[in-house]
């Protein structure tokens, strides 16, 4: 039974391969329209654009056809439409420009949109000023692959997500460049996706944003200069692991922000130059594990709503602050971290400071319920404050603190 189900697949896949065609589209053919290619085109054929300028408002593919582009040509949305409308299983868009898409308030233009298929191939594709770039609906098995994305967004309102993946599953997004949209990468309720080797950076608000996305993972990404950084709010099972999260300053900016999380592996990423490196509340169940916290106004604020975190063997240099915090509830877990602000000593030579160590400043926490008092940064009062706060604790939290502090940075 087994050997007859086999011989009818490869049969299908023989006669899908003889019977598919390839169409030229450009100048020197008679074919010079990608919208009437389209129309004429069976399933399984591929669809050659040569180099050239196409001017063919909304191409709409209702069919499993491959659309390759040869030397980038250009299909132009002239601020009129969305420009390619996918509406079919297996569909691969491969090597085009696609430039100024619509604007509207009311639906969601995108230069690419998937309605609801799946085996949909998108790559090598340079999208500029378009609404949103990308756009995954409620879709699965999806690959989006290096493609460049540029707008140049000055309001949000007026601006969309570079890939926006909304009620999707099992997605793969490898080595795209995203710069000047709303949010880079947007999730929502997507799962079992795979986000690598992007570089998001220059976005008006996020460089990635998803809520209630489970079971997602995001290596070796690099999120940088974007408004407020990288937001990870109400999901579960996250693993995130050699990102970098850097330059993301300002009121209410991040490196990363995780919100209402659970269940999350956060290990071996480089966290420099933001405000703050990683903000959480309401997380729990978190292993925060093997990272680099450089040149940040805070390395971390965990907020006392968080519980179950583990942070360890993680390096903390040259940061304004180590961690604040808003509360004296502790219910996580430092341990083995190197603290570049470490004042122990190490009499038995193993390496661990005999000495606990506390992170949290006693000026920490004043500016936690007093901003204003960040006025008196680095001046002689808050130093004393912060001497005498390591003698006779008063005001941070007794039992957040890292009982064996390394002594030396930790090779990651």
């Amino acid at each position: 039974m087994i050997n007859k189900i086999t011989y009818l697949v490869c049969c299908l896949i023989l006669f899908t391969k003889i019977y598919s065609n390839t169409i030229y589209i450009g100048n020197t053919k008679q074919i010079n329209s990608i919208k009437k290619a389209v129309q004429i085109a069976n399933n399984g054929d591929t669809l050659m654009v040569l180099k050239g300028h196409y001017n063919e408002g909304n191409i709409s593919i209702t069919k499993s056809i491959y659309l390759i582009g040869i030397n980038y040509p250009t299909i132009d949305g002239n601020h009129k439409s969305e420009i390619i409308s996918i509406k079919a299983d297996n569909v691969v868009i491969d090597g085009f420009k696609i430039i100024n898409s619509g604007i509207s308030s009311i639906e969601d233009i995108a230069g690419i949109k998937v309605y609801n298929k799946s085996n949909i191939t998108i790559k090598n594709n340079i999208l500029i000023e378009t609404f949103f770039g990308i756009y995954i609906q409620n879709s699965a098995k999806c690959i989006i692959q290096n493609n460049k994305l540029f707008a140049s967004a000055k309001q949000e309102q007026r601006s969309g997500n570079g890939i926006h993946c909304w009620k999707s599953d099992s997605l793969k997004i490898v080595g795209n460049t995203i710069k000047g949209h709303r949010d880079g990468i947007y999730f929502e309720f997507v799962s079992n996706t795979t986000i690598w080797r992007n570089q998001s950076e220059n976005n008006l608000r996020y460089g990635l944003h998803f809520m209630f996305s489970n079971q997602n993972s995001y290596y070796t990404n690099t999120f940088k200069n974007n408004g407020a950084g990288v937001a990870v709010m109400f999901s579960r099972k996250i693993n995130m692991l050699n990102n970098y999260f850097e330059d993301n300053w300002g009121d209410g900016a991040y490196g990363l922000l995780l919100k209402e999380l659970s269940d999350c592996f956060i290990a071996k990423n480089q966290f420099k130059r933001n405000t703050v490196g990683i903000f959480m509340e309401g997380t729990s169940r978190a292993q925060i594990l093997k990272n680099k916290f450089m040149n940040n106004g805070w390395a971390m604020k965990i907020q006392a709503s968080c519980m179950e975190v583990n942070v360890t063997h993680n390096n903390f240099k040259n940061n304004s602050f180590d961690v604040g915090t808003n509360g004296n509830l502790v219910l996580n877990e430092f341990k083995h971290n190197y603290w570049d602000k470490y004042e122990g000593y190490d009499i038995n030579k193993d390496k661990i400071g005999d000495v606990p160590y506390r992170p949290v400043s006693m000026y920490a926490m004043i500016i936690e319920n007093n901003p204003p008092a960040m006025i008196l940064f680095r001046s002689l009062i808050t130093t004393l404050l912060d001497k005498t706060e390591k003698i006779i604790p008063s005001l941070t939290p007794i039992n957040l603190v890292d009982n064996a502090p390394f002594m030396k940075p930790i090779k990651l």
